[in-house]
């Protein structure tokens, strides 16, 4: 019942800091526990986020002047693309190493004042939402690994005007944290398996923690964390062959399996364009055993093609960042654990949004830092160009 999960919520939040100089008053624990109980949504114009994101009101713009003008229903870049998504690291640190991402030996691992506080990643979420984002994605490094991640979750989840709160893990420790997640507001989930073979699995992760994610599949389902969503990089010579069984796992656990073309953002620098399985061969392969039907597409920015089996559960998808660039589409933009605003997963420059923050800028300040950069994305990656570089931070450090 909803006052259940508004007492949750508040166990939750007895363990947050108080408001420190970089807080805004309107983020303390203060007012953060009144939002939490006023699931009614009579005081404030606030309410809790429910697990399908309905009964979310947006309070009226407060202010005057520049500060009305700054509270958008729409954050939109110079080509006319709506930003709806926010991606946010909460940390560069993983304790997988697959060797599409992170490097065996480097351990070149922030420190810990670098990285944004919860009260930080609250106020500029905040501040991006009353811009005219209404997705939020918490990513890393494996942002499980940062400590009472439940407490970020149920902040972020009683900010007005969201209305989509996922995270993405490599499954290591969600199987033990999946019910404190879900009562704090998360409301999907994404989890990362490359093989369904033990040894392969360790081979890619260099892990020994295979049946953890298995058993955090099975926990996410349960708690209901849906659509559950398993993102599989399919690297030619690597894993190319488990297309077929990843698709029967698909079915047998009633879940989404997305296959995700070989990027140029590992750490080793090892991509070639040899390795990338494109898209369209791996739905040749799935045709060849399956019926499919295409899904349409829930929205126009969706980065996956999704397919359905004709006579069984499950679904399948393709994200082909690589043969069929989506750009022209593209709704997200990025914030690193270390607070640099990314406008493009592949973007070659980074804007620090940190330190104005931490030097005292106003909510004011900072938005139209954001809105000047949102200004500057770029209109597409160049992956298929002569002249492409890679960007010089990987993706434990972006953040997906």
């Amino acid at each position: 019942p909803p006052i259940w999960k508004a007492i949750t919520r508040l166990s939750l939040a007895i363990r947050l800091k108080p408001a420190s100089p970089i807080t805004p008053p309107e983020t303390s624990a203060t007012v953060l526990l009144l939002r939490m109980l006023e699931f009614s949504g009579e005081v404030g114009g606030c309410r809790v986020l429910s697990r399908r994101g309905r009964g979310n009101t947006a309070p009226a713009p407060r202010g005057n002047g520049r500060e009305r003008i700054l509270t958008m229903k729409s954050l939109t870049d110079r080509l006319g693309r709506s930003l709806r998504d926010l991606r946010i690291s909460v940390t560069d640190r993983c304790n997988f190493k697959c060797f599409y991402c992170k490097s065996a030996t480097l351990l070149n691992y922030m420190d810990h004042n670098e990285i944004l506080s919860y009260e930080e990643v609250e106020r500029l979420a905040r501040l991006f939402l009353e811009l005219g984002v209404c997705k939020i994605r918490v990513t890393g490094g494996e942002p499980l690994l940062r400590r009472e991640i439940e407490t970020l979750v149920a902040r972020l989840a009683c900010l007005p005007g969201l209305k989509d709160l996922a995270l993405t893990t490599n499954g290591y420790k969600l199987f033990k944290q999946v019910h404190l997640l879900s009562q704090a507001g998360l409301q999907r989930v994404t989890i990362s398996l490359d093989s369904l073979r033990r040894e392969r699995f360790e081979e890619i992760t260099r892990s020994k923690d295979f049946e953890k994610v298995l058993k955090s599949i099975t926990a996410a389902k349960k708690w209901k964390l849906e659509p559950v969503k398993v993102n599989c990089v399919i690297v030619r010579g690597v894993n190319d062959d488990e297309i077929l069984d990843f698709a029967e796992f698909a079915r047998h656990q009633n879940i989404t399996i997305r296959f995700i073309e070989f990027m140029p953002i590992d750490e080793d620098e090892k991509w070639t364009r040899d390795k990338v399985v494109t898209g369209e061969e791996i739905l040749s392969v799935l045709k060849s055993q399956y019926q499919l039907s295409e899904l349409e597409r829930p929205e126009i920015s969706s980065t996956s093609r999704n397919y359905r089996f004709h006579d069984g559960k499950g679904k399948v998808g393709l994200i082909m960042p690589v043969s069929r660039p989506f750009c022209g589409q593209c709704s997200r933009i990025r914030i690193t654990a270390d607070g640099k605003i990314r406008t493009c997963l592949f973007s070659l420059v980074e804007h620090d949004i940190k330190s104005p923050m931490r030097q005292g800028a106003d909510d004011t300040s900072l938005k139209e830092f954001i809105l000047n950069t949102v200004a500057k994305k770029e209109a597409r990656q160049h992956i298929n160009e002569p002249d492409f570089v890679a960007p010089p931070r990987t993706m434990s450090y972006i953040g997906g």
